[in-house]
């Protein structure tokens, strides 16, 4: 039973995170044509991910983040949590454009 919740909360969690996979893959493919090193990329995801959110704290976009605390998701655990889905995509995506360069 406990999995089922865990794994409820992880599909509201990528749900979260939807609208920012296309933003995420556009600024990922950026840094890896610039520069193709995991550190400046994973710096640059954290930014990105202090800045949204801030930017959905800070706008009325905030009543997105009631949802998720109502199921008992803290805005730390569901950002923290997308930081790092992200970075996983990025690593993979960064490792993946290493070898073809």
């Amino acid at each position: 039973m406990r999995y089922k919740y865990m794994m409820h909360r992880f599909l509201a969690i990528l749900a979260f995170y939807k609208p920012f996979v296309v933003w995420s893959t556009i600024v990922t493919a950026f840094i890896g044509f610039f520069n193709p090193h995991l550190v400046p990329a994973i710096v640059t995801k954290l930014f990105l991910t202090v800045f949204a959110w801030y930017y959905i704290r800070e706008t009325p976009n905030k009543r997105k983040l009631t949802l998720y605390k109502n199921l008992g998701i803290s805005p730390l655990k569901l950002f923290s949590s997308m930081f790092i889905v992200d970075c996983i995509l990025t690593i993979s995506f960064l490792i993946v454009f290493k070898e073809f360069t």
